[in-house]
This record gives C-alpha cells, structure tokens and sequence, in this order.
C-alpha cells in the first residue's frame, strides 16, 4: 500500500506522476485538509508501507513513526525535511528519499526576482502608479554590487551563477566548509562574518536544522550595511524573526525579500505585511509547472527505485 497522505493544496492527484505511482502497487490521495494533525496523518498513513510526503505541514514525528509500524519510506517531494524527525525514522527503521535540485532553476530565479524587485521598489512604483503618480524614486543597480550567497548546494550555486551574469561580485558560503564548490560557482569563498560586513544583497539557501535555525541574528542583521538586501526563499526559521523586523522596521537594512515565514500561511495581521520595505510572495518559489511535473515524478521515481532494492536520493539510508 501506498499513501499520499498531504496532498493539499492538491497537484498529485491525476498527475502524470499519479498514474505511473499505481502501476507499483496501490494508492490512496488525500486532498483534503488535515494532515497537519498527527492523529489525521497517523490514520491516513494507516499500514501502508510507503508514503509520498507532497506538503511541510505534515509532520512525520517520532509518534508517526511508532504509529505506523508498516511504515517504510517516506519519499519526499522537494529538498527540505524539517517537518521528518529524521533520528526518529533511522531509528524507526524508515528511509526518507527527497528530490535535490529539481527546483533549482526556478528558486534561483525567483531570489533573483526579489532582490531586483527590493531594489528597484517595483511593488511601490506600482502602487504610486495605479494612484495615478509618476514617482522618481532612487533605485538600486545591483551591477557591480556583492552578493553573498550562504548555501551552495544546487540552488545557491545557481543564484551565485545568476549575480555572475549580471554583473555582481559574489562570495560564497558553504556548511561543509567546500571551498571547491564554492569556486566551481563562480564565487569567491568567504567567511560567514565577511559576507555579512561586504554583501550588498545576501541571499539564504542553507538547509533549516537545530544548528542553521535562527542562522541570521540581531548580532548578524546589525553587522549588515544598511544598504543591504536580504532574500530568504529557504525558510523562514534561519532567521530570527523579532530581529529581522526590528532591523526592517528601524531601516538596519535596506529590505528583504521572502517568500518564506515562521507562520505560513500568513496572519493577515502579521507586522511583516505592514512594512512598505518588504516584498512577499507565498512559499512558492518553485511552484513552475515544470518543477511539479518533474519534481512529483522523481518522487515515484525514489519509490520504485525502494521497492525495487536500489534506493536513492537518499536522507535517512535503509535499515541493513
């Protein structure tokens, strides 16, 4: 048996992905609200043997997994597994799969958009406009600029080769210390503290763990020049978020763009949406009808590839 316990909003089911999903084996979607209660993600998992995790509010904890004893991969659509307790599952005896780098392109350009947008006050400008103003605002060029880019993995890289083409001078920051992958981005490699201090734009794209959590501080937000753009597309934890709408609000930085938050979905009252400095957009990056098509197929792909004796994409590795 095979779940799909999360799919809401809804863009597995009749998929392509969804059709070849059944031919190994059988399958039950859930599109409906839910999956953010774990008694809910307990009962929908039931004793399947595999499920396909499509949304972050389902949490796969400890009580899942001892909930569902059958259990056996979680194959995840995307690259974050902040919402898997993965000590748990290598515990529990559960192999968690993801899909690295299928959305790459489209995150990269999405950073890429913000920190044009931020600089060049495009959402202002409209605003103005539509008010039947003619602004002459002062705008940002970002070529010749420095863009500190904190994560190199796929994503990162692909940001780093974005500032390149643009004209910007990029440094590069990795969580494994490698400078070679840093280099072969075309960036210079740099110390978290001298990002910080040269950055003219710094963009996030470090994975959200116990260490990465609250990565950018009020210590870090104050050594930022307060020209300097901030864009977080990884998410909304790895900064703090009191310190980031102190330094917004007291204009520490220039702007931010996010397109991830502490709570999401938004609060309409959320402080963060009353900030003229700021552009939103809802957590979806990556949300291209190629990122879908391919990423949701990678997924099955991952469970063939499990029942099949030859996992890969591998977070939490089979039992032996």
């Amino acid at each position: 048996m095979i779940v799909v316990p999360d799919d809401f909003p809804s863009v597995f089911e009749g998929s392509v992905a969804h059709d070849r999903l059944k031919k190994a084996g059988d399958v039950a979607v859930f599109t409906e609200r839910g999956a953010d209660n774990e008694q809910e993600l307990v009962r929908r998992i039931g004793r399947a043997q595999v499920a396909i995790n499509i949304r972050a509010h389902a949490r796969f904890s400890d009580g899942v997994f001892s909930a569902c004893p059958g259990l056996k991969l979680v194959s995840v659509w995307g690259t974050g597994t902040d919402n898997i307790d993965l000590n748990a599952a290598g515990m529990r005896g559960v192999t968690v799969c993801n899909t690295p780098g299928v959305n790459a392109f489209a995150v990269a350009e999405h950073a890429l958009t913000l920190m044009l947008a931020v600089g060049r006050k495009i959402t202002t400008l409209d605003a103005e406009m539509r008010k039947n103003k003619w602004p002459r605002e002062l705008l940002t060029q970002l070529h010749g600029k420095t863009l500190g880019v904190f994560g190199m993995g796929t994503i990162g890289a692909r940001v780093a080769a974005l500032g390149k083409a643009i004209g910007m001078e990029v440094l590069g920051w990795s969580a494994q210390g490698d400078q070679g992958r840093i280099r072969a981005a075309g960036a210079a490699p740099a110390s978290k503290e001298d990002i910080l201090a040269r950055a003219d734009v710094v963009s996030l794209h470090v994975r959200l763990s116990p260490e990465t959590r609250g990565f950018l501080g009020k210590k870090e937000l104050a050594a930022m020049k307060p020209t300097a753009i901030l864009v977080n597309t990884g998410r909304g934890a790895l900064v703090d978020r009191e310190a980031l709408l102190g330094a917004l609000k007291e204009r520490k930085i220039m702007g931010a763009g996010l397109d991830v938050f502490h709570q999401e979905p938004l609060a309409t009252d959320d402080p963060i949406l009353s900030l003229p400095n700021v552009i939103v957009s809802p957590h979806n990056a990556g949300q291209t009808a190629e990122v879908i098509r391919d990423g949701l197929l990678r997924a099955v792909e991952n469970v063939e590839h499990f029942l099949a004796g030859e996992p890969k994409d591998l977070v939490v590795a089979p039992a032996k």
